[in-house]
């Protein structure tokens, strides 16, 4: 049994507790909640830590990053966590804003891990989209350090220290991708902890996450939406999420206000307010599948925004309770962590 008590959201890192047992725990951390590719107060790009370990070794036993927003590495410092010690990493998709900062993180470790071992790089395989065009994390991680390369910062590199891997931060990746399946297949495993993914619609290629271990369950949703690309329709969310957040502990996933919608004044295009998950459907979904922790990240627009991007918003902006109350909407009476960047909530098994 999960003793739901020991689910602590707060604000910056705290000190383990110990005991005479080491209990198994869960920690995750939103290493970044900026929604989209703006960037306000120096908030980083969207990204979510989940470790797993014992509270003797603080949870961090495994290190799985899932999306790679920019400042991912400055953030991972912030809370002790050296680049090299990730034992995985997952995309839930290519946009920038999810990737961006996977370039500077691997070639930090390069520099200083050459030796490995290996980052596992998990995604979805090569999908097609409209106009013949291809979505490809496996082609992204091909090309992590292309810019170094031909900037000639590479071979010089090479020439102070020869025992680095002569192809970059690429070299570093084990690229692991899985095939498009609208049910949860596994995609990695590692002792106690197994992470199983389903093909969900936001772009092509884009997947949501479940880590399974014994001190509890994490979806990570990513942006994912509904199949519908605009109403009508029930909700905004993803039946997909709903599938992998069934019985799991805690939903993390990026969420639009609905202020940013159609109705409002804000100007925001509707197709990607569509493709988003809305915080009223989001509580939904949760209280649907008995999820008590709902986390919401890639926050559009930020709390406290006078705009997103070029998008005026209402004077003030919005503020933690307008997304608590948007969530409440949505029928959900659990625990909602709605923060900026490191917010964390962790899991202790009895």
């Amino acid at each position: 049994m999960f003793n739901r008590l020991a689910a602590v959201a707060f604000w910056a890192v705290a000190a383990s507790g110990t005991g005479a047992i080491a209990a198994p725990c869960i920690e995750v951390t939103l290493t970044g909640t900026q929604g989209g590719p703006p960037v306000f107060q120096g908030q980083a790009g969207s990204g979510t830590l989940v470790t797993y370990g014992n509270e003797e070794t603080g949870c961090r036993d495994v290190l799985l990053q899932f999306d790679t927003g920019r400042g991912t590495t400055q953030q991972l410092s912030k809370i002790g966590v050296p680049v090299g010690r990730l034992t995985a990493v997952f995309l839930t998709h290519v946009h920038s804003d999810h990737s961006e900062g996977l370039p500077d993180m691997m070639q930090l470790r390069w520099h200083f891990n050459s030796g490995g071992p290996k980052v596992d790089m998990v995604c979805h395989a090569d999908a097609e989209a409209a106009g013949n065009r291809i979505m490809s994390c496996e082609n992204f991680a091909k090309a992590l350090g292309a810019p170094l390369i031909q900037s000639g910062e590479m071979a010089q590199r090479l020439a102070e220290n020869p025992k680095r891997l002569p192809g970059g931060p690429s070299d570093l990746l084990n690229v692991m991708t899985f095939p498009a399946s609208q049910t949860p297949q596994k995609v990695w495993e590692r002792g106690e902890v197994s992470v199983s993914a389903i093909s969900s619609r936001h772009v092509a290629g884009h997947a949501s996450y479940r880590v399974d271990t014994p001190a509890g369950s994490v979806v990570i949703g990513g942006d994912a939406g509904n199949d519908s690309p605009a109403p009508p329709r029930d909700t905004s969310t993803s039946a997909q999420v709903e599938l992998l957040a069934k019985g799991a502990d805690i939903v993390v996933h990026s969420v639009i206000h609905p202020v940013m919608g159609p109705d409002g004044t804000t100007g925001f295009p509707p197709p990607i307010y569509f493709r988003q998950s809305t915080a009223t459907d989001l509580g939904s979904l949760s209280k649907r599948a008995g999820v008590p922790n709902l986390m919401l990240t890639h926050l559009i627009p930020p709390m406290g925004a006078p705009r997103q991007g070029p998008y005026p918003l209402p004077e003030g902006g919005l503020t933690q309770a307008d997304y608590e109350s948007a969530v409440r909407d949505g029928g959900f009476e659990s625990n909602i962590v709605v923060r900026t960047d490191l917010a964390k909530l962790r899991l202790v098994k009895e």
